[in-house]
């Protein structure tokens, strides 16, 4: 149909439709500019890293370089599907390439480039060529620090005259059109594919510039028509036309005559510490020619030594130093851990201005020598290898490891101990309530139950205040009776200690200061008995299976063990103590059996097993907070210290020794330690609630003093009981004249009798003489007197 094309995309073809132009540079001159700078560089070998096949396509030049003996190639594809390349780039890294040609979208460059240097991909050991003709447009300051040569081509130059006035003309427009309309685009940010939509606009519009002496008619076409439009081969032409090239917003617009870009003029940029700068160019017949000056490096010295510079910095999956963040939105790099180890190399980055990022030793081999190769394992191997900057953990610092890697000072002291379960509680006893007094004190208690009720009973038999009138209404009884029988005495004394009461008072003073005695013996016991009953119904009487190292170590019920490999197991190993050794020979005699992988698998076989795990008195602290059930038995077997490991004779050592030092006296570790062992993840689950101590028994030296008060009183009131009966008989004796020593005599033999708990009243001569004239004086000896007292009934009259 003869419809001129403008095409401003990638187009792979060598040949071309005669009625068609593409502005975009075709990718076998992109190839041979990045083919040059491969040259340039001096690279004997590097790894492309592609996106998509289009990628090797674009490429196809430098695949064309492989030579086995002098440039080796390595080709990497990130996964199209997967936005997370992490995996690939650390296979990368294991491989030790040093040199990348990196060819992906624009728009997910940044992102590739930060997983990059996550892990351990953006040091100064490294270098970069971006094929995006967009690299410019994004903002690389994350990356201008790092040490990384990162080097990019790009087709528009935002310092040129026509880009930015061009730039400043559609702003202008834009806010013509809405005054509060945001504009973001701007020369630095200007992408090809916008400018080269311009350029073919102005193509166009150029060539139907140049048609206008054509008498050009434009009319409709029918796409299952063969008639074609007269004017496309003249238009067409007009474009290809050598002498109608334009300066464009991408530099010269000139076509070859298969409708490509000829004449191409590219700048070479470089990430530098001032950001992007211009450090070459390259031309369709010149080639590559650099311009700029070498940039030092900043010199590895001074205060500033890790400003701006991103280390990758080692950690294990081990509590409370480095944990999973738990979230429910998938996390990207850093923000995926959390941790003590984690907000310590945070602190220490605020203080150094360095970037960080983590990588993890999933197999929590923190490092050891191979007894055999003599090789050493784990994170220290990385170390040594230059495969991480830090590692930083529950890593213990030995003279061992200070051989092969360096370490700043401890950031915290700690030792080895014992993890094992609290001991289980003895069963209860049937009888537990006899516990809070020893058997002598029961002994002693019974007796003196016995004793004070007997000398009750005794003493209301001698007072004669004791004995009275059953009968108040009968002035002159016949009898009188004592309360203080000798089952009212048990009662009565049985009643008072068990705090109950009884309706048996007593009388006469001997009684009551017995009486009283008593209640102050039993007030003082019971509460004795009481809280001492509530300290043994309360705290459980606890038998730990052992008290110390040697305890166990001298056992054979429980298993004990420890990780095996770390400095507790090199503890063991080199110690020259008899005892270690009898236990290390007992832990590698049992092996698998006993030793764990990691802290964790040990807290759990402690847990679920009769087993004893030796392990750093930090961790167990750790696991104390929140595992109710363990404790620590024992004390410290040595005193160590956790630091932050790095490469022999590392520049920046005193560097981290320092801000180690001032985190620790600004008290930033302690506040650290806090969080992450009292209050995140479950601290402060298990806080003490009190003593296990079981209380002893009250021996009688204990109570002693009771006793002697209940005898001194029991004393004191028998002789007061003799001194009422002498005082009774004295008065008697006098008022009836008869003779004191027969009237004690008869007192004597009735109490001695000790039978029932009336008396009969004596009658003496005059008061019979007394009691007849009384009856004479009512002429009736069947009148009976008679009173009443109620509560229900009174008499204003008397009863006749």
């Amino acid at each position: 149909m003869d419809v001129p094309h403008i095409e401003t995309r990638w187009d792979i073809r060598q040949r071309r439709h005669a009625l068609s132009v593409n502005l975009y540079p075709h990718p076998a001159t992109l190839s041979k500019v990045f083919v040059e700078m491969v040259k340039k560089w001096g690279w004997t070998s590097f790894t492309i890293i592609y996106e998509d096949a289009d990628g090797l396509i674009r490429l196809n030049e430098l695949l064309k370089m492989y030579e086995p003996k002098t440039n080796t190639i390595t080709i990497r594809q990130l996964d199209p599907e997967s936005t997370d390349h992490r995996e690939t780039l650390r296979i990368i890294k294991k491989s030790g390439e040093e040199n990348f040609v990196l060819d992906c979208s624009i728009d997910h460059l940044y992102e590739i480039l930060t997983q990059a240097q996550q892990v351990g991909l953006m040091s100064d050991e490294h270098s970069y060529i971006i094929t995006s003709l967009d690299f410019h447009t994004l903002d690389l300051e994350t990356f201008q620090h790092g040490g990384s040569n990162i080097t990019g081509v790009r087709l528009i130059s935002p310092e040129d005259a026509l880009v930015t006035s061009t730039v400043s003309q559609w702003v202008e427009w834009i806010h013509g059109i809405d005054e509060e309309g945001e504009v973001e685009v701007e020369p630095e940010t200007l992408r090809v594919s916008t400018a080269l939509m311009y350029d073919a606009v102005l193509l166009f519009a150029k060539a139907l510039q140049q048609a206008e002496g054509l008498g050009l008619i434009v009319e409709p076409l029918d796409c299952e028509s063969d008639k074609n439009w007269i004017h496309g081969t003249s238009l067409i032409n007009f474009m290809k036309d050598g002498q109608n090239s334009f300066r464009g917003l991408t530099g010269m617009i000139q076509f070859d005559n298969e409708g490509f870009r000829s004449n191409l003029l590219l700048d070479i940029v470089e990430l530098s510490l001032s950001g992007l700068q211009k450090v070459g160019t390259w031309n369709s017949t010149e080639g590559l020619n650099l311009t700029r000056i070498p940039e030092p490096k900043a010199p590895f010295v001074g205060d500033d030594t890790l400003a701006n510079r991103t280390l990758v910095v080692l950690t294990a999956i081990s509590e409370p130093y480095g944990f999973k963040k738990l979230s429910k939105t998938a996390l990207m790099g850093n923000d995926r851990y959390e941790g003590f180890g984690i907000d310590l190399i945070h602190e220490i980055s605020v203080m150094l201005n360095f970037n960080y990022t983590f990588e993890i030793q999933w197999d929590n081999a923190y490092g050891s020598i191979d007894e055999t190769t003599k090789e050493w394992s784990g994170m220290l191997r990385k170390i040594m290898d230059g495969e991480a900057d830090l590692a930083i953990t529950d890593l213990s610092i030995t003279s061992e490891r200070e051989g092969v890697v360096d370490f700043t000072m401890p950031f915290m002291n700690l030792g080895i101990s014992i993890l094992y379960k609290k001991p289980e509680p003895e069963t209860g006893d049937l009888f537990s309530f006899m516990k809070p007094f020893s058997m002598v004190v029961w002994a002693y208690m019974f007796s003196v139950y016995i004793g004070v009720s007997v000398l009750l009973y005794l003493m209301g038999r001698f007072s004669p205040y004791e004995w009275t009138n059953p009968y108040p209404c009968i002035e002159n009884p016949e009898e009188l009776e004592n309360q203080f029988s000798l089952k009212n005495s048990l009662w009565f004394t049985i009643g008072s200690l068990m705090q109950q009461g009884s309706e048996i008072a007593p009388i006469a003073v001997s009684t009551r200061m017995v009486a009283g005695i008593w209640w102050f013996f039993t007030l003082i016991m019971v509460s004795s008995y009481t809280a001492n009953l509530a300290a043994f119904l309360t705290i459980e009487n606890i038998v730990p299976p052992f008290e110390d190292v040697k305890g166990l170590a001298n056992q054979n019920d429980i298993k004990y063990g420890a990780k095996g490999a770390g400095a507790t197991y090199s503890f063991f190993r080199d110690s020259t103590d008899p005892l270690y050794q009898k236990m290390f020979k007992y832990m590698t005699e049992n092996g698998a059996e006993v030793f764990v992988q990691n802290n964790t698998a040990g807290r759990d076989k402690v847990l679920k097993e009769k087993y004893a795990y030796i392990m750093e008195s930090t961790s167990i602290e750790y696991f104390t907070e929140r595992y109710c059930e363990l404790k620590q038995v024992n004390g410290l077997l040595d005193n160590k210290g956790y630091g932050i490991a790095m490469k022999k004779n590392s520049p920046y050592r005193n560097l981290m020794t320092t801000a180690v030092l001032k985190l620790q006296e600004s008290g930033k570790i302690t506040e650290l330690k806090d969080k992450w062992w009292k209050q995140e993840r479950g601290g402060g689950a298990c806080k003490d609630k009190g003593s296990n101590n079981t209380p002893n028994p009250l021996n009688l030296d204990n109570v002693g003093g009771v006793f002697l008060v209940l005898v001194v009183g029991v004393t004191i009131a028998c002789f007061l009981t003799f001194i009422e009966l002498i005082w009774e008989v004295f008065r008697t004796s006098r008022k009836e004249k008869v003779s004191f020593r027969s009237e004690l005599i008869a007192e004597l033999k009735f109490v001695s009798k000790c039978r029932g708990s009336t008396k009969p009243v004596r009658r003496y001569k005059n008061e019979d003489e007394e009691e007849e004239s009384a009856k004479s004086e009512h002429g009736n000896k069947d009148f009976i007197p008679i009173g009443f007292e109620s509560n229900k009934f009174s008499f204003k009259e008397p009863l006749s």
